[in-house]
């Protein structure tokens, strides 16, 4: 099921392309909804707000994830646009090795800090067990995560974008049924749940490697490749770590943000966990955008044709335009609806409204600042500037840092849930002059060489 990206119609092969994988988000937001709404209305409005106030954590640990896989995975699209079968194999093999080495140190590190951490973003204490029992599992489950993000974004670096949403779909399902029977069967909380999405993220890992053995020659590993190579190791480490420190500082800022709406107690957290959850909904096309833009970009990259990857970036622009329109409109007529199932019946649901509301009305007006991000973000990592995320990373955290320190001293909710948009705003502009920038230096350079 793999596919050039080489030859076709640019906005054709990205809108074909993106459709599986945009599926994919949905359904990974849908089960993560699903676990909040059954958190919410199974164990408490507190147990709702723990899982709200860690993440920020969740992103940092999920976004470091897809920014190391997704840049190990770049030399693969690169490999297997340049035609050369023995090195997009090799190139798979270590990013699988250089995927362990990550777990191991990402794993000890975020278990260890936890708790401080926990205690500087000011979490409420009614809600602090629910918080540790939830993030913490999460961590120590950063295997399965790491695995199964590799594993897709490898076979979405060939043009495979259908079989990783078959697995999703399947970790979906299975997150679901996990989740009733931890939850309500066990009465286990916000452990239950996390347990619930380490299993299945696990087993859809094994099941991506099964198919990859058994189906996709190209990425088939052997014997003789299962050691780390200095070139394609320092390739790989070039884009893939900005790609998690750009992630990593963007959390960062996210987590000073959800500090500063902490400070409000647990009902605004609550109603802004529960916004937060429609926004990322709403807004999931927009990774799936910069995934499809990083395997053709960088299979399009490796075939030498920068003309190509112009009209695909001004393509997926034109497309995330539109999206962003749409969505932004469906955000402001579902958000009452959506927001009434995280609570059973008997709660209380215009207490959390208007807290919910600040946060959604001020996010729509910057999605296509944000979608812009993940277009011309991914597209210079698949180019090899993997650096350019740690510029895009340190802007987002100056513009979070900024709206909540004045938030904190005006005493200003609106404010503090304000950071989000501020950052996608500055973001987006910077993203899209680097992408100039970035082009204009790959050209000298080819021009020269030639």
């Amino acid at each position: 099921m793999e596919s050039k990206m080489t030859q076709g119609r640019p906005f054709t092969l990205i809108l074909k392309f993106i459709i599986p994988i945009f599926l994919g988000f949905v359904f990974q937001q849908f089960y993560n909804m699903v676990d909040t709404v059954i958190v919410g209305r199974f164990v408490s409005p507190e147990a709702l707000a723990a899982v709200g106030s860690t993440g920020t954590i969740m992103f940092m640990m999920m976004g470091m994830a897809t920014g190391l896989t997704t840049g190990y995975t770049v030399l693969i699209s690169q490999k297997y646009g340049a035609g050369d079968s023995e090195g997009t194999r090799k190139a798979f093999v270590n990013s699988i090795l250089l995927s362990v080495i990550s777990t191991v140190i990402i794993t000890v590190i975020s278990l260890v800090v936890m708790h401080p951490l926990l205690k500087l973003m000011n979490t409420p204490e009614d809600i602090y067990d629910y918080a540790y029992a939830y993030i913490s599992t999460i961590c120590a489950g950063m295997l399965a995560l790491i695995a199964y993000n590799l594993l897709a974004s490898a076979l979405r670096a060939i043009g495979n974008s259908k079989t990783p949403l078959y697995f999703l779909i399947f970790a979906a399902l299975l997150n679901i049924v996990l989740d009733l029977v931890f939850i309500i069967g066990f009465g286990m909380g916000t452990f239950g749940a996390a347990l619930a999405t380490d299993i299945s993220q696990g087993l859809s890992a094994v099941l991506c490697m099964i198919y990859i053995v058994r189906k996709v020659d190209v990425l088939k590993p052997l014997k003789s490749d299962w050691h780390l190579r200095r070139e394609y190791s320092l390739s790989q480490l070039n884009v893939g770590v900005p790609m998690a420190l750009q992630f990593g500082i963007t959390a960062s800022g996210t987590m000073v943000m959800q500090s500063s709406i902490n400070i409000y107690g647990s009902t605004a957290v609550t109603g802004f966990t529960a916004a937060g959850k429609v926004i990322n909904l709403m807004t999931a096309g927009m990774p799936s955008l910069g995934q499809t833009m990083a395997a053709y970009v960088g299979q399009n990259y490796g075939y030498g044709d920068l003309d190509r990857v112009d009209r695909g970036t001004k393509d997926a622009m034109k497309i995330a335009t539109v999206y962003s329109l749409v969505n932004a409109a469906l955000s402001v007529i579902l958000l009452p609806y959506i927001i009434r199932l995280f609570f059973s019946r008997g709660v209380d649901v215009s207490v959390y409204m208007p807290y919910a509301k600040a946060y959604v009305y001020e996010c729509i007006p910057f999605y296509i600042p944000l979608a812009a991000i993940f277009v011309y973000r991914n597209s210079m990592q698949a180019c090899g500037y993997g650096k350019t995320a740690l510029t895009l990373g340190i802007v987002e955290l100056v513009a979070r840092l900024i709206t909540a320190f004045v938030s904190i001293q005006i005493g200003s909710y609106e404010l503090a849930v304000g950071g989000d948009a501020t950052s996608w705003l500055s973001a987006g502009i910077i993203s899209f002059v680097l992408y100039l920038i970035v082009m204009k230096q790959i050209r000298k350079r080819r021009e020269a060489v030639s």
